[in-house]
């Protein structure tokens, strides 16, 4: 049901109840999230840009100094403060204006495996498209992308946004991609709207698609 820390963080130990804490300033792959490493907030939007996760990891989603703040509810599959278990897999999700970061745990002594290739995200103006993740790169928009084996009774955390998103690096290997919500007076549209993933997991050879929704719950001035 269709959402940086480690990639591989071994161990079985439960999801924590207030969602998993990454390292200070770094994301996913050592992308640095630190605030001199972000572009600054403008005006414009959906022009904004973001390095990897974005503030996709901090303990107030959106942006330093943005003018608006969201507050989302996870609408689908039903939950608990955003984590949600079944007998296979123990998930949690974080969501931002840039992004939407997730952990799952593999509850069984065997492994199962994301196929990002069949996975979609769905925007908030209800469009579907591809999904990426921390390892997609600009030039990777019309390549095949590797699927993410977690092993049994271990845990794996990423962040997803849209793939039509990447944004060209200018040469550098930076991971650039425009951010999913508006911080600006344009927040304020956005309210009520919703926005999520599809994302697909091998599980025992069976693709099964977990349906993730959030919805925009309220907008207010900073």
């Amino acid at each position: 049901m269709v959402m940086v820390v480690a990639l591989l963080a071994a161990g079985c130990s439960s999801m924590p109840d207030s969602g998993p804490t990454p390292p200070p300033g770094a994301g996913a792959q050592g992308v640095d999230q630190s605030a001199s490493s972000l572009p600054p907030v403008s005006g414009d939007g959906f022009t904004r840009i973001v390095v990897g996760a974005g503030d996709s990891t901090s303990v107030l989603p959106g942006a330093p100094g943005a003018a608006y703040r969201y507050r989302f509810t996870m609408v689908s599959p039903g939950n608990e403060r955003n984590a949600f278990k079944d007998r296979d897999l123990n998930f949690y999700f974080k969501p931002s204006p840039a992004s939407i970061y997730f952990q799952v745990m593999n509850l069984q002594n065997r492994p199962v495996v994301i196929d990002w290739d069949q996975s979609q995200f769905i925007q908030p103006n209800g469009q579907v498209g591809k999904l990426a993740h921390s390892t997609t790169k600009w030039d990777d928009r019309f390549s095949y992308q590797p699927q993410t084996t977690v092993n049994g009774l271990q845990s794996y955390g990423d962040y997803v946004f849209n793939m039509n998103s990447l944004v060209d690096p200018a040469g550098t290997n930076q991971q650039l991609h425009r951010a999913l919500l508006p911080e600006d007076q344009q927040a304020m549209q956005f309210t009520n709207r919703v926005f999520g993933m599809d994302l697909v997991v091998v599980i025992e050879g069976r693709p099964r698609t977990y349906a993730i929704r959030f919805k925009v719950d309220s907008v207010t001035p900073n």
